[in-house]
């Protein structure tokens, strides 16, 4: 059959990467697509968030599957618009998509179905949120409710930093509307760890943990990014450890969301927290982790096209997933400046050296210009590594990441540093 992805990130070539190996396909196309994304299948000039130009495409081009990459046109409701139009597609209602589209949302529905996570309030106003926390104390969390590309969250290790926060989010817009109302969580201790589950509306059926590392800097220091680079297996997350997840967070979600009249379908991602008391939520997304999401492709050696079509259909009971034993670990290649301001255009050179002595690099934010590389976004390389343990794929990773010539990047240099320590 013909696929369409929907993504221009390395989270979509990490995708398209894996469905181009599926004996089911016919022919693959991205939109839009990037740099990378363009040497295994064909991208096509729609934006990610042009939901009647993806669906007049995929009328056109009678594709079989469309698989939804970001999470923002899932809550515009694309994947609505697909299924009217009869177009099968991967990724929950714009409904079911709130999950990820408003954190408040979420935090009621954990509330409403005892699901474990941080206690919390929500306000839509600048003075009540402050006086919450002249009431609780720091340390603290401040969260723009909305979609805010992974940035919006900011721990507060004291109250000054926590009403700053409040400013930053509700008077100084950082976040758009995004920011309109904010929730407000008690500060969680432990080891943080990225669980996801494959779900059709009735099965659900869990794919292997990672880890994600979302500060800027070494020993995570400095600002929140979208992620710089992530790791699986995560070794907190043992066979016993994920079952306790799947019957106390996943599973009574996806009960809960179908007893609401919201059936989720799709990937449902679980930010956790490992606490002394067990796991606990901090977030849900309603898609595959960037860049958790290149390191679980690497390690699949199911074929992703049946198992996605097994989604759609119904039928995840009857699925069971191959993976390496191997560890992946990727690293993240940002330009100068990211997550703050940052220029585009540099070329990258050494890509085709970085690969070949065996790790894959997957463009998230990179253009062709002829035969050049060039860099079109903040995070623009995950420079990715299979091998026996995550100490040797963090060895084989940067092994690569040095063979790239880009003056204009940088990496963290400790991904993976909890296992390895562990």
């Amino acid at each position: 059959m013909k696929v369409l992805v929907v993504g221009s990130g390395g989270r979509e070539h990490a995708l398209c990467w894996a469905i181009a190996k599926s004996k089911k396909l016919q022919k693959l196309f991205c939109a839009p697509g990037n740099g990378g994304i363009a040497q295994v299948c064909e991208c096509v000039d729609i934006g990610a968030e042009d939901i009647s130009g993806i669906v007049n495409f995929a009328k056109l081009e009678k594709i079989g599957l469309v698989v939804v990459g970001p999470e923002a046109p899932l809550v515009a409701g694309m994947a609505d618009c697909l299924e009217d139009a009869g177009i099968k597609v991967f990724g929950p209602s714009a409904e079911a998509a709130m999950i990820e589209g408003s954190k408040g949302m979420m935090k009621d529905l954990c509330a409403k179905y005892d699901i474990p996570t941080a206690n919390y309030a929500r306000f839509d106003e600048c003075n009540a949120a402050k006086e919450y926390i002249r009431a609780h104390g720091a340390p603290i969390v401040v969260k723009a409710d909305g979609l805010a590309a992974g940035k919006g969250v900011i721990l507060c290790r004291n109250e000054n930093e926590a009403y700053a926060a409040i400013d930053h989010i509700m008077t100084e817009n950082a976040f758009g509307n995004a920011g309109a109302e904010v929730v407000i969580e008690e500060f969680m201790t432990g080891e943080e760890a990225s669980f996801f589950a494959l779900v059709d509306g009735k099965h659900t059926l869990p794919l292997v943990a990672a880890q994600d590392h979302k500060a800027v800097g070494d020993g995570d220091e400095g600002p929140n990014t979208g992620g710089m680079g992530a790791y699986s297996p995560a070794p907190i997350v043992d066979k016993a450890m994920a079952k306790t997840i799947m019957e106390t967070i996943i599973e009574p979600t996806i009960r809960g969301m179908a007893a609401d009249g919201t059936p989720y379908k799709g990937v449902l991602f679980a930010g956790l927290m490992i606490t002394d008391a067990g796991p606990k939520l901090i977030e849900y997304n309603c898609r595959f982790g960037d860049p958790e999401c290149q390191a679980l492709m690497v390690r699949l050696e199911s074929d992703l096209l049946e198992v996605l079509l097994a989604a759609v259909a119904g039928e995840l009971d009857k699925v069971e997933l191959k993976w390496s034993r191997n560890a992946a670990l990727t690293v993240v290649m940002a330009v100068n400046g990211y997550p703050g301001s940052y220029e585009k255009g540099s070329e990258i050179k050494g890509i085709d050296d970085a690969e070949a002595g065996g790790a894959v690099v997957f463009h998230a934010g990179t253009k062709t210009d002829g035969e050049k590389i060039l860099a079109n976004g903040g995070r623009v390389l995950n420079v990715t590594a299979l091998a026996p343990d995550v100490a040797k794929a963090k060895a084989k990773a940067y092994d690569a990441v040095a063979k790239i010539d880009w003056p204009e990047g940088f990496c963290r240099g400790d991904i993976g540093w909890r296992a390895i320590d562990r």
